[in-house]
C-alpha cells in the first residue's frame, strides 16, 4: 500500500490455494487496512483479477453468481469478500505486465515467493 510518502508492505499464504485466490486475498487484506473511503488505484500483474474487477464483477453478481457461459463463478466466497471491503472505496484497476521492471510489482513478487519458501520449509 502506498499513500503520499508512506509505504505499508503486508504478505502472506496458505498451502492449499491457487495462483488466484493468493492474487484476489492480497486486494481483500490490503484494502482491509484502509481506515476511510478512498480513491484506490490497485495495480496488478493479475489479468484474472483486473478483468474481474473491471468487467466482469458487475455481471456475476446481477446474474446470480453465473459466468456469461452460465457456469459458476469460482471464487466466489473471495468475490463476496472483495465487494464488502471494496463497496466504501472507489477503485481502478490497471494492469501491469510481470516481471517488467514495476518496482513495486517486483517488490510483492519477492515477498510472495519469500513467504513461499517459508511454507515450503515448515
Amino acid at each position: 500500500l502506498k499513500y503520499n510518502n508512506h509505504t505499508k508492505e503486508i504478505c502472506g499464504g496458505d498451502r492449499c490455494t491457487t495462483n488466484n485466490q493468493m492474487e484476489l486475498m492480497g486486494v481483500i487484506q490490503g484494502l482491509k487496512l484502509l481506515k476511510e473511503p478512498c480513491e484506490v488505484k490497485l495495480i496488478s500483474d493479475s489479468k484474472y483479477v483486473v478483468q474481474s474487477i473491471n468487467q466482469w464483477l458487475d455481471n456475476w453478481v446481477k446474474n446470480n453468481w453465473k459466468t456469461a457461459s452460465k457456469k459458476p463463478v469460482k471464487n466466489q466466497d473471495l468475490w463476496q469478500q472483495y465487494l464488502k471491503v471494496a463497496k466504501q472505496h472507489k477503485i481502478k484497476a490497471i494492469w501491469i505486465k510481470a516481471h517488467n521492471g514495476h518496482i513495486e510489482n517486483e517488490r510483492c513478487d519477492m515477498l510472495a515467493k519469500n513467504f513461499a519458501l517459508k511454507l515450503s520449509k515448515k
